[in-house]
């Protein structure tokens, strides 16, 4: 018991010097916190509990520390300027708002000019979608690949699905790999192993054309004109409605 009373004097000195150095020149500040701290030592009694001591003396070296480290005084110099007062026991090291420092708002001219600098550096803009027209006129200076039977790896293997023996008893469908990109197909639309292999082939090319001329390949003109149909056929009939609606008009003022 003799021990904890005297920690406990001691880490009361310990805080009491330490109010002495970080509230210098603040008289009532200093005077409120040494005001506190003999609240603090009228709660324990004159008889305290052990653990009462011990929880004393562990909360107000905690407190001593805090103030010895983490708590400075500034004092104005002007009406921009503080001086802060800080000494060898401060911590600036282990600080993290020091450390790292919240970042600075960014004016509206840096935030427009960083926006460029990271579409620039996610490539170039998408380009413009182009009407059926100009597809069809761009289209025919497409490269138009080829398929060259060294570049291809095929195999064949048994198939699978209604068709009876003659589709699951036979080697009938067709794996097509072309080495060069990577391009893989699988046919197995009819009975015969000859008309798998033409269709393949097929296949594998509308897939190279596709991947050599993106948006211009067969496939994406056939889906640019269906396209442009929906759209002639929605404009007429916008038309068609809108002088409807005139003539309707036009016979109200009749």
């Amino acid at each position: 018991m003799t021990t904890l009373n005297a920690a406990a004097r001691s880490a009361y000195r310990q805080l009491f010097r330490a109010s002495r150095t970080t509230f210098a020149g603040d008289v009532p500040v200093l005077q409120a916190f040494r005001g506190k701290m003999r609240l603090d030592v009228d709660a324990l009694g004159t008889n305290p509990s052990p653990t009462a001591l011990q929880e004393y003396t562990d909360n107000t070296l905690s407190v001593t520390q805090f103030l010895t480290r983490n708590v400075l005084q500034a004092t104005r110099v002007d009406d921009e300027l503080w001086r802060l007062q800080i000494n060898k026991e401060t911590e600036l090291g282990d600080n993290a708002s020091i450390k790292t420092p919240p970042p600075i708002p960014e004016s509206s001219r840096q935030a427009r000019k960083r926006a460029k600098a990271q579409t620039l550096d996610a490539g170039p803009l998408p380009e413009r979608r182009m009407n059926y027209s100009v597809l069809k006129r761009v289209s025919k200076e497409r490269t138009i690949p080829e398929l060259n039977e060294a570049d291809l790896e095929e195999s064949f293997v048994r198939g699978s699905g209604p068709g009876g023996q003659s589709v699951n008893k036979t080697e009938n469908n067709v794996q097509l790999v072309h080495k060069p990109t990577g391009l893989r197909v699988a046919c197995q639309e009819t009975r015969s192993l000859e008309q798998n292999r033409r269709l393949a082939r097929r296949w594998l090319l509308e897939k190279l054309d596709k991947q050599v001329n993106p948006g211009l390949s067969k496939e994406g003109l056939k889906k640019a004109r269906q396209n442009e149909r929906e759209r002639r056929r929605r404009k007429k009939a916008k038309k068609k409605a809108l002088g409807k609606a005139t003539a309707e008009s036009d016979d109200g003022f009749e």
